[in-house]
């Protein structure tokens, strides 16, 4: 399963509120305790679906993860991406964390599991109005790169959205997020 972008696509489609938190977040970013790390979404999975959905979920985010030496960590996170009806959606709120295994080797790697608590907007739900969700994530990665898998199971795709949008056919609903630290770029560190 391959995640295939390019540059112009991600560049028409970013929000003009992800830009300016980035451009915020730049300059201090090495003052802060803790990592910064672009999302870039690339793809869901409509697990067993008998539309056609979109599945390439184009877009671009942001995560901020806490310093702490505790096994818990608290996360804050923004995202604009294409949804399933290939319209834009935008999400941001924040996440706890566990570490599950952690390991020096292999530029640290770790695994971690919790749940990203958000207000997102879609055209299909409110007509864009937010809306609050929360939604389990499982992250596997090291201290460079990373790869966040939630899954939403039917019978919360079918509490989100109207009945007009659901697949009945739908048994749960897979995003990948790719991630990649960009404090390690920045400068004083």
């Amino acid at each position: 399963m391959g995640i295939a972008c390019n540059a112009s696509m991600i560049r028409s489609h970013l929000p003009r509120p992800l830009l300016v938190l980035l451009l915020c977040l730049l300059p201090v970013a090495p003052a802060l305790a803790g990592g910064l790390s672009a999302v870039i979404n690339g793809k869901s999975i409509h697990v067993d679906a008998e539309q056609d959905w979109n599945e390439e979920n184009y877009g671009l985010g942001f995560e901020y993860q806490f310093h702490g030496e505790s096994l818990w960590k608290k996360q804050l996170l923004v995202n604009g991406f294409r949804d399933s009806n290939d319209e834009m959606s935008y999400m941001a709120g924040g996440g706890l964390h566990r570490t599950l295994f952690a390991t020096d080797r292999l530029g640290g790697f770790y695994f971690d599991a919790g749940i990203n608590a958000f207000l997102m907007t879609r055209q299909d739900v409110n007509d864009n109005r937010p809306f609050p969700g929360a939604a389990p994530i499982l992250t596997f990665g090291n201290r460079h790169v990373g790869l966040n898998i939630t899954y939403l199971p039917k019978v919360v795709v079918e509490k989100i959205f109207d009945e007009s949008f659901v697949d009945d056919s739908i048994s749960g609903v897979f995003f990948l997020q790719f991630k990649v630290a960009i404090d390690q770029f920045l400068p004083g560190n």
